[in-house]
Parts: C-alpha cells; structure tokens; sequence
C-alpha cells in the first residue's frame, strides 16, 4: 500500500473516530456538573429529576455549532471514503482529498466556536465544573484536524506524482 493510500486510509479513520466523538458529545448531557446534578446541550438533570435547558444565546450557539460540525465531519468522511475508493480503482475524480480536507476544517472551525461559546458561558460558574461530554468534544477537535491533513497531503502526492509524471526523463 502506497503512501497516499496510506494517508487517505489514515484519514478515514481519524474521520469516523471524529465522528463518533462528535455525536458522543451531542448527544449527551454531561458537559457540565455541579453539586445536586448536572447538564449539557439539551437537558439539565437536578436530583434525577430532567428538564429542557433553559434558552440562553450561548448555549443556543454551542449546540448549533455542535449538530452543524458533526454534519459537516460525516460529510467530510463520506466524501474521503468516496476518494480513498476511486484511488483504490484508479481512478481520477475531480473531488480530491483536498475537498475533504476543508470540509474538515469547517467542522473543526465550528467545533471550536461552539467549545469556545460554551466555556464561557460555564466559566464564571463557581459551583460547576466540566464533564467528560465537554473533554470530549474537545477531544474530537484534532482528530478532525488530522484527519483533513491527511487528506491534503495525500491529495498533494497524486498532484506531484501526476506533474512528475509529464516531464521527459533523459537519462
């Protein structure tokens, strides 16, 4: 297995465990504890006892940031899995790596205006603290990262490889 199918494997995979992060942290509601309970996106839970979290601008922003970025990485990893499959046949498509590749820095971008607004929403709080939802979503933040460099580098061999490829060789 080559380099670039290597990258574009490697890609792929960082893509899916983003995934899975990023809907792990959306999905559930411990992104922020506190002495008699705890909340996150959509619910706040005090003494077992849940409701809808009440409506406030920042964690309005978090959550939309959240669901956006999350549509953003599966988009990204069908979109890598589309190129890591046509390379496997040889194929050249016009959506390269490079396409996956921003559309992964999108959703980290996202991710991190939606992490950004909610750590300062909770950051005043004196009686919470974070959560393993919220360390989680941070966490899903460099994989996308990686995930899209990978794809970019993979893209800039078959770009080199294909431009090398042209020029007469006299030996």
């Amino acid at each position: 297995m080559g380099v670039k199918r290597s990258l574009q494997s490697t890609g792929l995979i960082l893509g899916v465990l983003t995934n899975i992060l990023l809907l792990l942290a959306t999905s559930t509601n411990f992104w922020s504890r506190f002495s008699n309970g705890h909340n996150g996106l959509w619910l706040t839970c005090q003494r077992n006892n849940c409701t809808n979290s009440p409506c406030e601008t920042m964690l309005t922003l978090t959550a939309t940031c959240m669901v956006l970025a999350s549509g953003w990485s599966i988009l990204a990893s069908l979109l890598g899995l589309r190129v890591l499959y046509a390379s496997r046949k040889g194929k050249l498509i016009p959506l390269r790596g490079r396409n996956a590749y921003l559309i992964f820095l999108l959703s980290a971008l996202l991710l991190l205006a939606g992490m950004v607004g909610y750590t300062a929403r909770d950051a005043q709080k004196l009686d919470s603290f974070f959560s393993w939802s919220y360390f989680t979503a941070w966490l899903a933040m460099p994989f996308a990262i990686l995930a899209g460099f990978c794809f970019l580098f993979a893209d800039m061999i078959l770009q080199s490889t294909d431009a090398i490829s042209s020029f007469p060789v006299c030996l």
